[in-house]
């Protein structure tokens, strides 16, 4: 069969999480299935380390998609063309967007639809083409998947759809993150926190994210004592990150809070695994990535107890609201003092995380493509 698959997020040291998930997944499942060929679409020019298997064949078309303009020009125009030329079985694409004008069969993966419920948190024309085209794309597809059980019950009942048609591919953790050393440790520390124990943060710095609040509960967890600890927050900036700006202004420990930027693997590894722990806060998140990636490191885990995250964190967290600063702080405080219950979480983030592998997500996934492929195609080889 020849499956094309959209890798518009496949960009070379700059994966978000559903970056990740497209290239941990299709990875492995071009990998797992040499008997079909795997059009790669990029709109713009791709890394070789990308291309991971011989049936993978790469096509760059379009211009670089870096606005709500360009996601639709791509979709309904350039996508269409290409999938008639390469005479496609299947298109998918695991960013959850999809062409409504091409009538090949199509799969993609949703990742959450915060966009609908929290539209402010995004620039106008995002939330304008997101809440318009997300709940059309959803209904178009032959199949869709989800990386969890909340955001399956989310786009059910937020866009009607059967939830027969939705499978869950929960993300997994790349294989670099395992415990670390205490020479690995305290290198790290010199590098990073000048020498001082810290909490972490990972992700990209947008509203949804609830930076402003993480800060607030550092200086209430700095203000409660003679605590040393620093914040290490690693990300990149996205959007609207005025309010991250004027509550760091505001802060008397803003000395204490470093922000590395995006870090590469290898980094985030090290940063990760020496922390006392993570502390992710979000409002609004369909899976969260860095609570499992905690769990292979052996760190520590606050959690907020909204949308997915209860659900991936199981009890292997402390949980808190993302709006309850003073109990985010009190957790702080906690995993300080009482080093027995961090060993406690960290054993039970050694159980939970056996819930969550990229080979479990790629079956998942292939599963998804399957349910979408043409009657006369279903006995794909699995």
């Amino acid at each position: 069969m020849r499956i094309a698959v959209n890798t518009r997020l496949l960009l070379k040291d700059k994966l978000e999480g559903i970056g990740w998930f497209s290239f941990e997944t299709l990875k492995r499942i071009a990998q797992n299935h040499p008997e079909h060929t795997f059009y790669y679409i990029f709109d713009r020019k791709y890394d070789p380390s990308f291309i991971t298997s011989h049936n993978i064949v790469p096509i760059v078309a379009g211009l670089p998609t870096r606005h709500p303009f360009l996601w639709f020009f791509w979709m309904e125009f350039t996508i269409p063309r290409i999938l008639k030329k390469i005479n496609a079985d299947i298109f998918v694409s695991p960013d959850g967007f999809l062409s409504l004008r091409s009538k090949v069969p199509q799969v993609t993966v949703i990742h959450d639809i915060n966009f609908h419920h929290n539209p402010h948190q995004l620039p106008y024309w995002v939330r304008k083409y997101n809440n318009f085209f997300f709940k059309r794309f959803a209904h178009k597809a032959k199949h869709l998947g989800t990386v969890s059980e909340y955001s399956k019950r989310d786009i059910v009942e937020t866009y009607k759809i059967n939830p027969e048609k939705i499978g869950v591919c929960y993300n997994g953790s790349n294989s670099d993150y395992t415990p670390l050393t205490d020479k690995e440790k305290a290198g790290t520390k010199n590098t990073f926190s000048k020498n001082e124990d810290y909490f972490v943060f990972i992700g990209a710095l947008n509203p949804r994210k609830n930076i402003p609040g993480l800060l607030k509960s550092f200086e209430i967890f700095k203000n409660s004592g003679s605590h040393k600890q620093k914040l290490v927050i690693v990300g990149s900036a996205m959007h609207l990150t005025g309010e991250i700006d004027e509550t760091l202004k505001n802060m008397t420990h803003k000395n204490d809070v470093i922000f590395t930027g995006r870090l590469k693997t290898e980094e985030l590894r090290l940063v990760l695994g020496s922390a006392i722990a993570l502390v992710y806060i979000p409002f609004f998140e369909g899976f969260g990535i860095p609570l499992v990636e905690a769990m292979y490191a052996e760190t520590a885990i606050i959690s907020g107890n909204t949308t997915s995250l209860p659900e991936v964190s199981g009890d292997a967290a402390l949980h808190c609201s993302p709006n309850d600063y003073n109990q985010v702080a009190q957790h702080m405080q906690l995993l300080v003092k009482n080093e027995s219950v961090r060993h406690e979480l960290i054993e039970k983030g050694r159980i939970q995380r056996q819930k969550f592998s990229w080979d479990k997500s790629a079956e998942r996934f292939w599963e998804c493509i399957k349910q979408g492929l043409p009657e006369n195609n279903k006995n794909a080889k699995k």
